[in-house]
């Protein structure tokens, strides 16, 4: 495995960094410049074995061994509770993630979607979906004729079991634009 090192400026979502002796995906970060003192980085990280995520803060500059994963194109399968199957539609082959591993993005995959697998060491670590998908609305409250307020908001159930918040013109059998990462609403697809 390749290593090269970064420093918290050069951070981005998603990226794995070593920490610790594990390997750490990091989650989000913010740069933090207080009116006094050195400059910090507030940083939530998911390790990548036990799944747990923690927020960590540390000094603007500081330098970590930066962890290269690859990007496998895979098909989610089915859940199976504990954990999640997936095929790796190269090699056809069947593998599973812990429940715990995708949870934050299981309610957005639906069987036989297409998937990015992140892998560590050749060893499957997490799943990317697009930033956006489009998904049918299966549930919502009727929206109000006429009701132009805007940003007044509902909650929508999709099709995979997502819950979103929606504007009130969005109806049941609505195909709507989601950013995954944000769990948001978009636009009508």
């Amino acid at each position: 495995m390749s290593r090269d090192v970064v420093n918290t400026n050069q951070f981005r979502n998603g990226m794995h960094i070593s920490l610790e002796g594990g390997v750490w995906r990091i989650v989000e970060f913010q740069h933090v410049k207080p009116g006094k003192g050195g400059a910090f980085v507030r940083t939530k990280v998911k390790n990548i074995d036990s799944g747990a995520v923690v927020d960590k803060t540390f000094r603007a500059g500081e330098k970590f061994e930066r962890v290269h994963t690859e990007v496998k194109d895979a098909q989610y399968l089915y859940d199976a509770g504990d954990e999640v199957v997936f095929m790796d539609t190269e090699s056809y082959e069947q593998f599973s993630l812990g429940r715990d591993t995708v949870q934050d993005v299981l309610d957005f995959m639906q069987p036989s979607s297409s998937v990015q697998v992140l892998a560590v060491d050749g060893k499957p670590s997490g799943v990317q979906l697009p930033t956006s998908i489009e998904l049918d609305v299966v549930e919502t409250e009727p929206g109000v004729k006429g009701d132009t307020v805007s940003n007044v908001t509902k909650p929508a159930k999709l099709e995979t079991g997502a819950t979103v918040q929606v504007p009130l013109f969005v109806n049941v059998g609505d195909r709507i634009k989601v950013d995954t990462r944000e769990r948001r609403y978009i636009s009508r697809a």
